[in-house]
């Protein structure tokens, strides 16, 4: 978890992510990711978990504004529950969803990582 942690806190802090946070839970939830030598940080993680880590790393909760979510209308004082409630309210499986996080896997492939192809473009093909 701790590899999953550091690769979060490093997507947090770069620009691929930067205006794609549905591109963002898209990746995290539904892709396996692997850093550059081929270990694996992450086969997905489920909503719990990542509204959990979100609130670890301390994702600046404006990102919901993406999303179409204006953050006062999420549970303000429990920060996992707010991303647990901002997760489900995504549509993280949306074509849109998937679009966005084909690009997303598209940048961190370009630094070395590697993001498999979403589950729903492997059905279609």
């Amino acid at each position: 978890m701790a590899a999953f942690i550091d690769f979060l806190q490093e997507l947090k802090q770069s620009d691929s992510a930067a205006g794609n946070f549905i591109g963002v839970l898209n990746v995290l939830i539904g892709r396996r990711i692997q850093k550059p030598d081929g270990t694996v940080i992450s086969t997905g993680v489920t909503w719990r978990e990542l509204s959990h880590l979100l609130k670890k790393v301390r994702w600046d909760r404006e990102a919901v504004r993406e999303l179409g979510m204006n953050p006062a209308s999420l549970p303000p004082r429990d920060r996992q529950r707010y991303w647990y409630v901002a997760i489900s309210n995504a549509h993280v499986d949306s074509e849109q969803a998937t679009l966005a996080g084909d690009r997303l896997a598209e940048a961190l492939q370009q630094t070395g990582y590697n993001i498999s192809a979403s589950p729903q473009t492997a059905v279609e093909k």
